[in-house]
């Protein structure tokens, strides 16, 4: 099923552009220019506005002579105020930005032309005379200026669906697999019937068959494998099992296939299937070749005061099968 979702994003919109000037002749200007009176840049272009540098080589104001000082002037009329932010870069020989030299201010709001923001101490005329970036009495500053335009709100997501992922169908088509056999790899003969089947699944599914076809039981290049004492119909069953898992009636603790014991258990928690079963000529043939998961099973889903007597019980069955198994050897060997 599908879902409509809308959504939106609250935008503070910004434009961003950068001008660089280039001092040239620095010691020749510092000499014309007094304190408190600047050179400018050419007018440049940021955000639909004008604006120009101004550089005070000898300082902005008193307190500030023995400094250079550098600001971004407002160079165009506006019917309201400008918002941006700057920031003065002293450059290297590279045009790469010198850290220690460079100044980003916050937001500000410059009201009408002329108006500025800047730095009265940008950088020490000392520093500046004795630093390997004044280069043939020149340096290059670089003045990046990004207007806030506005805020807004916009629709990010218009019409997009979200379509919900159906359930992982895999074991249908593994069960398609094994019904169509197609690039089946291996053959078992069961009771007189063939069984195709593949290597992968089989050994993704079980660890004995991973051990009989990978594992030091080296059958890579043989393609039949005959099962003994399984009947057709209970291999078929097998497999079905590890193709699809949702076949509950086949050996677990043989083949190791995770889950099918457990719903064998399931089967026998039900009183009536449990009598069935215990009916069988096929219960004693359990006792004696699989106790232990006789043992499990009572201490399972028997009542908690009786697990204690049905795992005696068990372990006597067993103890009772395993003598008499002794007693007919030594009989045949007499």
């Amino acid at each position: 099923m599908a879902a409509d979702v809308s959504s939106s994003t609250i935008v503070a919109e910004a434009v961003s552009g950068s001008h660089v000037i280039r001092i040239d002749g620095y010691s020749r200007i510092k000499e014309l220019i007094e304190n408190g009176k600047c050179v400018s840049s050419i007018p440049f272009s940021v955000g639909g506005n004008s604006w120009i540098i101004r550089f005070y080589p000898n300082g902005r104001d008193k307190q500030s002579e023995d400094y250079l000082s550098f600001y971004l002037s407002l160079d165009s009329d506006c019917d309201k105020d400008v918002k941006a932010m700057f920031s003065f870069e002293l450059l290297d020989k590279n045009g790469g930005p010198v850290t220690l030299y460079s100044r980003t201010s916050l937001i500000n709001t410059f009201e009408s032309k002329g108006w500025g923001w800047g730095y009265n101490m940008f950088m020490k005329e000392m520093e500046m005379e004795g630093s390997a970036h004044l280069r043939d009495d020149s340096f290059d500053i670089k003045c990046e200026v990004t207007v806030i335009k506005e805020i807004c709100s916009k629709e990010t997501n218009k019409g997009k669906q979200f379509v919900v992922v159906p359930p992982a169908d895999l074991h249908h088509h593994l069960g398609n697999l094994l019904v169509n056999m197609d690039g089946a790899d291996v053959t078992f003969n069961v009771s007189h019937e063939r069984f195709l089947a593949h290597r992968c699944v089989l050994a993704a599914r079980s660890s004995v068959f991973r051990a009989e076809f990978f594992g030091s039981i080296n059958v890579k290049d043989c393609r039949t494998i005959r099962i003994k004492d399984m009947e057709a119909d209970v291999f078929r069953s097998l497999l079905h099992f590890i193709y699809t898992d949702t076949l509950p009636d086949a050996s677990q603790d043989v083949h190791s296939c995770p889950g099918l014991k457990e719903a064998c258990f399931e089967f026998l928690a039900s009183p009536s299937n449990l009598e069935r079963v215990m009916a069988s000529n096929d219960f004693d043939h359990l006792k004696s070749s699989c106790p232990s998961v006789l043992m499990e099973f009572m201490a399972r889903f028997l009542p908690p005061e009786m697990n204690a007597l049905g795992v005696v019980l068990a372990s006597a069955c067993y103890n009772a099968d395993d003598e008499k198994s002794l007693k007919g050897r030594k009989r045949r060997s007499v």
